[in-house]
């Protein structure tokens, strides 16, 4: 196997990986609305005004994101804007932890405060650091194999843009 067939199995790997990582996150949000728009408030971030709009739209959209990076639709521009939802993610539970907030990340649907939040924030920061990696492989490198974007003819057949 040469180096460019190799490397058209790591697009399909990363759309999988942080695609099912969307939708897991995402559907386990959208299963309790009231709890995922708590979790954003908890953040102290935004202003009151949009925190339950933000928590209705959050996990519509990473359901969105997962299915588009799974499936590898319009992945260029899927995967940067699922790069800059994780880096939010990634400022959002720095500035919690920089802060001393004692919260749960809400990024699994839980909420609420916690007495130890530092595992939880090292292991967001550590898979929205991984996330965000992988997402600007895929907006450098494209979708790889079995992706719609080269059956539908919106990438070259190479896997790259």
């Amino acid at each position: 196997m040469t180096t460019t067939e190799w490397q058209q199995w790591i697009g399909p790997l990363i759309r999988v990986l942080a695609g099912g990582v969307f939708l897991y996150t995402g559907w386990a949000k959208i299963q309790d609305i009231d709890d995922t728009i708590r979790s954003v408030r908890n953040y102290q971030l935004l202003p009151e005004a949009i925190v339950p709009t933000v928590g209705t739209a959050l996990p519509v959209v990473e359901l969105i994101l997962g299915v588009l990076l799974i499936a590898g639709v319009l992945t260029h521009y899927v995967a940067l804007f699922t790069a800059l939802v994780s880096l939010a993610f990634f400022i959002g539970v720095s500035a919690a932890w920089a802060r001393g907030l004692q919260i749960q990340c809400g990024c699994f649907g839980n909420s609420g405060f916690t007495s130890n939040p530092v595992p939880g924030y090292v292991r967001e920061l550590v898979l929205n650091g991984t996330i965000m990696a992988g997402c600007v492989w895929l907006f450098l490198r494209g979708a790889g194999r079995f992706s719609l974007d080269r059956t539908l003819g919106l990438s070259p057949a190479t896997g790259t843009l």
